[in-house]
């Protein structure tokens, strides 16, 4: 191995006894000395696979052990397969570490794999189908547990998508028997159907266009280029079927997607990256993360290694990947399109459009706490149409930082039926009212209490000891809410906002240039953030005006925050007068 300089900080992390120090303890080296370009996460990851080998060797109690020998079988086998086109190629340091992590770590009591679910993500064209295809196919081979009728699935969204890792599969097999003849009587292929004959293990596409399987217990499951799914119910169905399965094993392998409401980015993408920050524990989930730290490092060649790690493992593949990715930001600098080769070759979620109203990365940074208590506020209200939410939204005034702190809460009908409005939609409007960012509405008609409404405005108000400034209103079904108003005896100023580009296009435009600057706050809202996702921006006549590209994309929370903000943005922030010396 290449000698190289380990940081301090990392030297007793890596001093590990001689039979741990196997490819993927190089690869660690590696990363950690800096001699590979990485992100954060990916340190991470390594620093977590030695934290757990030492941990292996000196907590008797702590259940899981790493087998080097095991896992270089599994490197060695899958080094023999062919690619695409046909060629053998030697893997890389991060694909070995990634062999070695889900086929390496067992369980001390029952000699099982330690790890049930594997998330890997990175940039296109990084060979992670390849690898994961080998893996497939090691396992209908080789693996005992269950001994018999070992069910294997390539999953994806699409068929077509299922069908690219099982093809693989199916032109490995192919190539093993070609050098291994007297397996040939042990293996058929019908159709897309691949069966060990011996043990009646099989490997076969799954996709929404899949009928039912006959008892179905997924013993291995690879879901491929999951930012595609619209709802986690693939995962779900597959992660169900094993309940009784002593061994199992899921791979989620994606690169980035356009869709910021997918349950990739929003469940399983910040899951794993929690885990690895030791936010959450969990033993049992393999993850490892390969993408740029900052949307602007495009404009960095040395980095773009850390969401491309083909480019860290020799000279050749790195100008090889070099010269593509300049190609691609040349032209898609020129096209204006600098977002479709930041998520697909660069690994980095954003949204699917140049529409989109706000970088969704921008308003994330911007998530924080602040103690509202005693603030001034100023309140939106947008009321809802028959299937919209209603939502109310504080705007908090920061007077010592001069900036806004937004706070939201909304209001589901269940006309038509709750669980059909969660479906359509693909918001648990149940989980979040448990979580408390919203309220279902208590009405058998199932449309909006605006009584409701109305009560948790006054008990926010009244808990918080807020200094209401305003409230802000959309015309829409405001009337008989006025008169309620009215007879609660509230007597804030109201101000009718109505949704017109004279109205709404300067502060619209303002709202996004102060959540770029940072000067607007907000704290943690699932349903804020979906507005924030799904909000687009028209131009109007040289207007700037907010919409959404379909019913169910909601942004009622967002809008609700804007005609705050129309008021708000006029607040004249209180200045120090200083009176000069004479002397």
């Amino acid at each position: 191995m290449t000698s190289v300089t380990i940081p301090k900080a990392y030297e007793k992390l890596l001093d590990i006894p001689n039979e741990y120090r196997d490819d993927a303890y190089k690869y660690c080296v590696m990363v950690l000395s800096g001699t590979y370009i990485t992100c954060k996460d990916t340190r991470l990851a390594c620093i977590r696979h030695l934290k757990d080998i030492q941990r292996s060797i000196n907590d008797d109690s702590w259940n899981y052990t790493y087998k080097p020998k095991r896992a270089k079988k599994v490197i060695k086998f899958v080094e023999a397969l062919p690619d695409t086109k046909g060629n053998i190629n030697k893997l890389g340091l991060f694909q070995k570490f990634i062999i070695s992590s889900v086929r390496g770590w067992f369980t001390k009591d029952t000699d099982m794999l330690r790890f049930k679910k594997a998330f890997i993500s990175m940039a296109r064209k990084q060979g992670k189908s390849i690898l994961v295809s080998g893996l497939v196919l090691y396992a209908f081979l080789f693996d005992k547990e269950p001994k018999e009728g070992r069910q294997m699935f390539t999953a994806a969204n699409d068929k077509s998508q299922a069908s690219i890792v099982f093809n693989m599969v199916s032109k490995q097999l192919m190539y093993f028997i070609s050098k291994v003849p007297e397996l040939q009587n042990d293996v058929k292929k019908v159709r897309e159907l691949l069966t060990h004959t011996k043990d009646g293990s099989y490997i076969r596409p799954l996709s929404r266009d899949t009928g039912a399987v006959d008892g179905f217990e997924p013993f291995l499951a690879v879901i491929d280029e999951y930012h595609a799914a619209k709802t986690n119910e693939m995962l779900e169905l597959i992660q169900s079927g094993q309940g009784n399965l002593l061994q199992s094993l899921i791979f989620i392998i994606s690169t980035a997607g356009f869709d910021l409401n997918a349950p990739m980015y929003t469940d399983e993408w910040p899951y794993a990256k929690d885990i690895l920050a030791e936010v959450y524990k969990d033993d049992e989930y393999f993850a490892v993360i390969f993408e740029q730290d900052s949307e602007d490092e495009w404009q960095n060649s040395s980095m773009w290694a850390k969401s491309n790690p083909l480019m860290n493992e020799t000279d050749e593949l790195k100008e090889q990947i070099d010269d593509f990715l300049e190609k691609r930001v040349a032209e898609a600098t020129k096209k204006g399109s600098m977002f479709r080769v930041l998520v697909k070759n660069f690994n980095y979620w954003m949204q699917a459009s140049e529409e989109s109203y706000l970088d969704f990365n921008d308003w994330k940074k911007n998530e924080t706490d602040f103690n509202i208590n005693n603030s001034k506020v100023y309140i939106g209200l947008d009321l809802s149409r028959a299937d919209d939410l209603t939502a109310v939204s504080f705007i908090h005034l920061d007077e010592s930082n001069k900036q806004y702190y937004i706070t939201s809460h909304s209001f589901v009908g269940t006309k038509g039926g709750l669980q059909g409005k969660i479906e359509r939609d693909l918001i648990d409007y149940r989980q979040l009212a448990e979580d408390g960012y919203c309220t279902i509405t208590n009405l058998s008609s199932g449309i909006i209490n605006t009584n409701q409404v109305l009560d948790y405005i006054e008990t926010y108000v009244n808990a918080h000891k807020l200094d209401v400034q305003a409230i802000c209103y959309d015309p829409y079904s405001i009337h008989g809410v006025l008169a309620e108003i009215e007879r609660r005896e509230w007597f804030y100023d109201l101000y009718e906002i109505r949704q017109g580009p004279q109205t709404l296009s300067n502060p619209n435009l303002d709202f996004k240039l102060n959540v770029i600057n940072g000067d607007i706050k907000h704290h943690k809202n699932p349903l804020l953030d979906i507005a924030a996702k799904n909000a687009i921006s028209k131009n109007v006549n040289d207007s700037i005006m907010i919409e959404k590209k379909m019913n169910r994309h909601k942004i009622d929370p967002l809008m609700a925050t804007i005609f705050a903000y129309v008021i708000a943005s006029e607040h004249e922030w209180d200045t120090e007068t200083f009176m000069p010396l004479f002397l």
